[in-house]
């Protein structure tokens, strides 16, 4: 191939071709190897790169740029969408003659954007920071619910396990396995409930270790599946399909070895699926806000509301709720650029992607400091870490630079990953469009396709916040021996006793808490799990009595139980100097009432 050796723009781009074609290709400055062609114009040499092969075939521009890797056996795709793809020849000479023509301007671009850099970007680093902060995030997880798990869905929990699954075979027969993918179909027992946290446990250190990733991962991912199909509605977050999508590509991202030590380069398959999800997780959270027609969200009012009325707020919450009106307008617009502007560079060059990778980062610690949406935004920043290459960790942690031999994934492995991103980008993007409200019939293999996949939330929609609450009704749970007199139970994190400042709970995801958020917006009807809630508080039983921070009668069960709604504001800060009052509320009514019979 000749090349200008003239033009330093040129001759940087030269060396990250040789490492793309190795030795299948010889690189030579026209000045000096002109003479050997006499068919080609010394003018025309100036212009555009030049390919000749042995048989004495020469190409020019990008057409030679494409047969170089064709003959490299590398980014094949490129020369046979050249040659069979319509217009995309057109489109390739015209951006190739574009930037030939302003080379001094495509210089300083390719410099701030790229930078001078002339190596592979290459992500072993990456896939190991990645891979075994994924495990610390499982291991919060899994932790995190194996303190609750016996209140929840275990055999004296609010939503027994058991029973559930009793019902689901009774009615859906050998489609059950199917459309409740868990392990629990085993064994519904409260020992094996343990066994799959535990289990998740040990299967996530072996992760941050470095050690089996890949069967650890196979673990993790089939262990949270089956608590969170077991869960039903406890386990039913996005941050939990978030970490089961998440956890499901990293099983492709991972390294066969079983023991520390040197690793293949990871798929870029499998990295750009993965920067995919983070794309989506942020753009669809903007693209729900604005497609909902929610009035807070568009006339820019709903960070007025958002610190007071989101589930479990922080201190820091109540602080940014008494900020003007101004700043809550202006963190509107801070919103919208995170999600819907910022995401757009997370597939941009080098240093674009590191502008997207501090700014979500950012974005993820102001949500993280304001409220607590347990490992969520932890989940998110380490999606993040897959944006930049070994270059900028080894320049963030201090690491020695060492040259390490590209070694390409083996064709079946590739061949798979191939697969993999054909069929969740089959379902994604449809549940992309749908969610800004565009109704499209698609073809019905991948109507199909979502319905196999979707038991198995490997392919997920997201979107946080589409309408925003103007309100807070806050459930409290009272209980009375004779109807007269009643005494509260209190929750460990959400919002009762007005005095009580509002606290960090992160990483840790009190379920319970969470539920009766939702539960106060939407009524009983449509939290059929309060009413078993409260029938174990009128049979004393211990395990729900564990999930709340006091029990009022710890000699004997209530004879009765309610829960009352009241409607919960943040006091202002003259209020709070004066009371110490973080909350101020008045009761709106009964919610719903049980009597032990």
């Amino acid at each position: 191939m000749l090349y200008d050796g003239g033009c330093p723009f040129c001759c940087r781009w030269i060396e990250r071709w040789r490492r793309i074609t190795g030795d299948s290709v010889d690189y030579r400055p026209y000045q000096q190897a002109a003479a050997q062609f006499p068919q080609i114009q010394y003018e025309s040499l100036g212009r555009a790169v030049h390919l000749v092969e042995p048989d004495g075939r020469a190409s020019r521009g990008a057409a030679a740029v494409f047969r170089a890797f064709e003959l490299a056996n590398s980014h094949r795709w490129l020369a046979w969408s050249y040659q069979h793809i319509p217009g995309f020849a057109a489109v390739a000479d015209w951006g190739y003659a574009a930037i030939a023509a302003h080379r001094t301007a495509a210089d300083r671009i390719d410099l701030l954007l790229i930078g001078p850099s002339t190596q592979p970007q290459a992500y072993r680093l990456t896939q190991q920071i990645f891979l075994r902060m994924l495990g610390v995030i499982y291991a919060i997880a899994f932790l995190s619910l194996w303190v609750q798990i016996d209140g929840l869905i275990g055999s004296g929990g609010i939503l027994p396990i058991s029973r559930y699954l009793a019902a689901a075979q009774s009615v859906m027969g050998d489609e059950r396995y199917r459309l409740l993918p868990t392990l629990c179909w085993l064994n519904p027992g409260d020992g094996f409930l343990h066994f799959l946290c535990g289990g998740g446990v040990a299967a996530a250190l072996l992760v941050v270790c470095g050690l089996a990733q890949l069967p650890a991962l196979v673990l993790m991912w089939a262990f949270y599946l089956s608590l969170t199909v077991a869960g039903q509605d406890f386990l039913g977050f996005q941050w939990d399909s978030l970490l089961l999508e998440a956890g499901f590509l990293a099983i492709f991202f991972a390294s066969w070895r079983l023991w520390p030590g040197p690793r293949r380069e990871p798929s870029h398959i499998v990295l750009w699926l993965l920067r995919w999800l983070l794309f989506r997780v942020m753009f669809m959270s903007g693209v729900v806000k604005l497609a909902s027609g929610d009035a807070s969200w568009r006339a820019w009012t709903a960070m007025r509301y958002h610190y007071e009325t989101q589930p479990l707020p922080t201190w820091i919450g109540w602080y940014f709720f008494q900020f003007p009106t101004w700043f809550q307008t202006f963190s509107c617009g801070v919103v919208f650029l995170a999600e819907l502007v910022i995401p757009l560079l997370i597939f941009g060059p080098r240093r674009i992607r590191l502008i997207a990778f501090w700014a979500i980062i950012v974005f993820q610690l102001l949500i993280l400091a304001t409220g607590n949406y347990g490992f969520f935004n932890l989940l998110t920043i380490v999606l993040c870490f897959l944006l930049p290459d070994d270059t900028f960790w080894r320049w963030l942690l201090r690491l020695k630079a060492v040259r390490e031999i590209a070694v390409s994934s083996p064709w079946l492995r590739r061949s798979v990953h191939g697969i993999v991103a054909i069929i969740l980008l089959s379902v994604t993007i449809p549940i992309c469009v749908d969610a800004f409200g565009v109704e499209i019939n698609w073809p019905l293999p991948i109507s199909k396709l979502d319905g196999w996949i979707e038991p198995f939330r490997i392919a997920n929609g997201y979107g946080l916040f589409a309408i925003m609450t103007t309100q807070r009704p806050e459930i409290l749970i009272e209980g009375s021996d004779d109807g007269a007199t009643w005494k509260t139970y209190s929750f460990k994190w959400k919002p009762g006793d007005v005095n009580r400042a509002p606290a960090f709970v992160i990483p840790h995801m009190p379920r319970l808490d969470w539920q009766m958020w939702f539960a106060a917006l939407e009524g009983p009807s449509s939290s059929p799990w309060i009413v078993p809630f409260l029938d174990r508080l009128l049979a004393g039983s211990p395990a729900v009595l564990r999930l709340l921070e006091n029990n009022p009668f710890p000699d004997h069960p209530p004879q009765y139980v309610r829960a009352v709604l009241y409607d919960y504001h943040f006091t202002t800060r003259a209020t709070r100097k004066i009371t110490g009052a973080w909350w101020r509320r008045q009761a709106i009514g009964i919610f719903y009432q049980a009597s032990r019979q």
